[in-house]
């Protein structure tokens, strides 16, 4: 059951809706105490205690900016008031519990923060002194606690910024202590780092996290606060201009980095903009066009089969995988999604809600950006958007450090399953010393983004090194590596992997196996890849089901190749396109060599990258 399925979510009314639809199916799901939320059986790494409560606050996150607008078709406040009651007494068997150092608890308390700032009147207000009491006790376990380095120090500026609304005690001192180290993960061009500059990558959580609680708290206390509050404003404007080519003209986010579960969350730093009055017209930008990248996800997702059978949200991405999954998703996670519902707080004649949806009027073919080490392609004719990057480390592995990340045909992770099937080589350059056991790019020694040219150094052994550049030119992207090698080692390089619907019905499929080359079309697309040098067999793999984000059956056109000790330049050109389009595979790149250099052109003879060839090879 889809609880969007009817909503054509083009007007705040329909917005409103959704909230209501998307909450209703849990609603058999909560406790007898109202205080906990479970939609299923299965667990995270943390306390079913923490688990619960997460299910009871992250609907919050979408109901309490519903309620923020005046909007009264939600009735359930009376139910949430009891549960919060019941929540935060110790008497009580369905208490939350205490919240030591780094507990998810501290997570969920922002939800209830935000309640109190923004709908005092259903969270507050009716409470009984004792239980306004214990609630205060509870929240204020955040500032006594150790939170990790990184977004997570918002939830205590947000419950903070709650409590003070309300009038209650709370540490207004520490608040501006935590805010001040939230601001030393500033990069620049609007990035920050999700923790200490260096140490964590730049993804979905600058927009859906850091961005998105420095608007809550520049458009909650920025009378207060009034410096803090227009550099988050004037941060995240600058940030717009370079987040937007991270969305496809159908709205669909690129899929990268971890927590992709929450899904719609990609549309809640749209909404966040609307919700601080951001000057985004200094920044080329209009109020239609910010509504069209919010509505345009929100659709998207819509149409998207995300749901269980009970219209519960999945894990996953755009289909139940647990494969995929983090080990901190628990069953009430991807309610995190909630958060794009944030605009709802603004009335009606808020120009957010009066402008008409406009697409983005620059939505440029190749754009280059630094902090997340990416080139982003929107090659219109292909119907094919991506992103190359040089690779962020993080012990998220696949979901940071793969050459390639596609909306259309996402990327695949590793599973259990023994040899190359199993390990996640879409995108990627996959070694293996015994023919079973493969290694990739999961972590990178040094990455630079060199105009419009990727690098990186990766060494999945000690005596294995890969130097690896990556040169975009739309419909196809070039990679070129440097394997110095003191072992015999295997190699499959894969291109983008594809939807294996169709593959019962041979006159919707086809494959082209060879020397150096591999091509594979089926219904939902084209992916090939070809070797520029060094004799390398192509051939088709499919991967292990349920591993890659946007299809539960996945193949992947691959090169493999057998190379003994010594220093070998691996060049290859991967291409794809999706359905009905054109993968150019007949006018591939061309690589030469002049003068002891490598000299990568496109099909037309354009150059595109000039490298020199140093030492022995292969």
């Amino acid at each position: 059951m889809n609880p969007l399925a009817d909503n054509p979510l083009e007007t705040r009314s329909d917005a409103q809706r959704a909230v209501v639809d998307l909450f209703d199916p849990l609603e058999t799901h909560f406790s007898p105490g109202r205080a906990r939320m479970k939609p299923d059986a299965r667990g995270a790494h943390f306390p079913d205690s923490a688990a619960e409560l997460e299910g009871f606050s992250r609907p919050l996150w979408g109901l309490v900016p519903l309620a923020a607008g005046g909007d009264d078709a939600f009735d359930g406040w009376s139910s949430y008031r009891t549960g919060l009651a019941n929540g935060v007494d110790p008497d009580h068997p369905e208490y939350w519990g205490e919240a030591p150092d780094y507990s998810q608890k501290h997570v969920e308390m922002a939800a209830i923060g935000l309640g109190l700032a923004l709908a005092p009147e259903e969270l507050w207000d009716p409470l009984e002194a004792s239980d306004r009491e214990n609630l205060v006790a509870w929240l204020s376990q955040i500032n006594e606690a150790s939170l990790h380095d990184c977004n997570w120090l918002f939830f205590r500026v947000v419950v903070n910024l709650g409590l003070r609304a309300v009038g209650a005690d709370h540490d207004w001192d520490l608040t501006q202590e935590t805010l001040d180290e939230l601001e030393s993960y500033y990069l620049e061009d609007g990035w920050y780092a999700d923790g200490p500059a260096g140490e964590r990558p730049s993804d979905y959580y600058i927009p859906w996290a850091m961005h998105f609680y420095g608007l809550v708290y520049a458009a909650v206390a920025g009378d207060d606060d009034p410096e803090r509050a227009a550099r988050f404003r004037e941060r995240a404007a600058q940030f717009a201009a370079e987040h937007r080519h991270w969305f496809a003209a159908d709205g669909a986010g690129l899929p990268y980095g971890r927590s992709l579960t929450y899904r719609f969350a990609q549309a809640a730093f749209w909404g966040g903009l609307a919700f601080a009055d951001v000057d985004i017209e200094a920044y080329d930008l209009s109020w239609g066009e910010i509504k069209g990248l919010w509505f345009r996800n929100l659709r998207w997702w819509a149409d998207q089969p995300i749901f269980t059978d009970g219209g519960v949200l999945s894990i996953g991405y755009r289909y139940p995988s647990l494969k995929v999954s983090e080990s901190y998703n628990s069953p009430s996670s991807p309610y995190w999604g909630m958060k794009a519902f944030i605009p709802l707080a603004l009335s009606q004649e808020h120009p957010f809600w009066r402008a008409d949806e406009r697409p983005l009027s620059e939505t440029a073919d190749l754009t280059v950006q630094e902090a997340p080490k990416m080139a982003i392609c929107r090659d219109e004719e292909a119907g094919h958007h991506y992103a190359l990057t040089a690779g962020q480390n993080s012990h998220y592995l696949e979901k940071y450090t793969k050459f390639a990340y596609s909306t259309q045909f996402g990327f695949s992770v590793r599973s259990r399953a023994p040899g190359i099937d199993g390990a996640g080589h879409d995108s990627s350059l996959a070694l293996s010393a015994d023919g079973s056991t493969y290694r990739s790019r999961l972590s990178v020694t040094d990455a630079s983004v060199e105009g419009t040219t990727l690098r990186s150094r990766w060494e999945p052994w000690d005596d294995v090194t890969v130097e690896t550049w990556l040169v975009p030119a739309s419909p196809w992207h070039v990679r070129v590596h440097r394997l110095s090698t003191g072992r015999q080692l295997h190699s499959a390089e894969g291109g983008f992997p594809v939807d294996k619907t169709g593959d019962d019905q041979p006159d919707r499929h086809s494959h082209e196996e060879g020397e150096d080359g591999a091509l594979v079309r089926y219904p939902a697309g084209t992916s090939g890849i070809r070797s520029l040098r060094g004799s390398r067999e192509g051939t088709a793999i499919t991967q292990d089901p349920n591993t890659n984000l946007v299809a539960p059956r996945t193949i992947v056109p691959t090169l493999t190749a057998t190379h003994d000790p010594g220093t070998h330049w691996l060049v290859s050109g991967v291409t794809a396109a999706t359905a009905d389009r054109d993968a150019a595979w007949d006018r591939p790149p061309q690589l030469a060599l002049e003068d002891d250099r490598f000299v990568v052109t496109d099909a037309d003879g354009d150059e595109l990258l000039r490298l020199p060839r140093s030492g022995s090879d292969r």
